[in-house]
């Protein structure tokens, strides 16, 4: 989740890496008494999401500054449609303005290439998901960026769910141990609001660890036929996830196999920036 808190720590880094020792350029070019107003347009459309960080980059400059948000996380917007006012003394202003256009272009990015999976995926039982391949640091802020984008969220760190993957695997039944067996323990070892998910890359792997009775199966890099096929084996009993091999041209085809889930890495690790533009004029 997305606080006020961490949203502060953040941006109060973000602003402190930008100007370590103040902004030279506007304290000595613009006069300390000088008020701006600043235009926050899209120059592209997309889905927004940013709007406490964006608000916060300017307040931690300066608490005399002012944003007037014209849109809502979540909602869509044209080409050239006004987004937000900034106003206040313009030191402050153009102090801010780089770090807040940085944080709401990346998350509005994240937002818009979000919506795009979600929207192949209609009519679908399937949900998208992000994963951890996210910027070190800003993870809480994707991760919002992929909710206001219609996307859901898995784990958020290692700390909140065992997902174990092949190399996992191979070292739980080295010494020729059951699999079944040793996932049941690891089930029984575990807290109950922590989920096991168990991830396969052969269909000869699904009913061992099915009758573990695991939370989650993800299918890594199934062929379609395999994922429905591996959607059929599992037969309701648990919840499938399908992985790998995830883009825009092949998310609406897996959705279609019937699995419950697809992660996407690809929502936050390759989200290019949307170009907004904050047009600053000093009064």
């Amino acid at each position: 989740m997305l606080t006020q808190e961490h949203i502060n720590e953040v941006v109060a880094a973000a602003l402190k890496e930008d100007a370590p020792e103040g902004d030279v350029t506007s304290e000595h070019l613009i006069p300390a008494d000088s008020n701006a107003t600043a235009a926050l347009a899209a120059r592209e459309p997309g889905v927004f999401s940013g709007s406490e960080v964006f608000i916060a980059a300017f307040k931690l400059t300066d608490s005399r500054v002012e944003v007037e948000m014209k849109i809502a996380d979540g909602e869509k917007f044209e080409k050239g449609q006004l987004l937000a006012i900034v106003t206040g003394p313009a030191r402050a202003v153009l102090t801010a303005e780089r770090i807040g256009l940085n944080f709401v272009q990346r998350m509005c990015g994240i937002a818009t290439l979000t919506s795009q999976y979600v929207s192949k995926v209609a009519g679908t039982r399937a949900h998208i998901l992000d994963t951890r391949k996210t910027t070190p640091g800003l993870r809480a802020f994707e991760r919002q960026a992929v909710l206001n984008g219609g996307g859901r969220n898995h784990r958020f760190s290692l700390s909140d769910m065992v997902m174990a993957k092949d190399n996992h695997l191979a070292v739980l039944t080295r010494g020729g141990k059951d699999l079944t067996t040793e996932l049941r323990r690891v089930r029984t070892e575990l807290p109950s609001n922590i989920k096991l998910e168990v991830e396969v890359d052969r269909l000869d792997q699904i009913p061992p660890v099915l009758a573990a009775e695991v939370d989650i199966i993800m299918l890594d890099n199934f062929s379609l036929e395999d994922l429905r096929k591996g959607v059929a084996l599992i037969n309701g009993q648990c919840t499938v996830e399908a992985s790998g091999g995830v883009n825009l041209e092949t998310v609406g085809e897996i959705a279609r196999t019937g699995v419950d889930v697809i992660s996407v890495g690809a929502l936050t690790h390759s989200a290019r920036a949307l170009d907004l533009g904050l047009d600053v004029k000093i009064n």
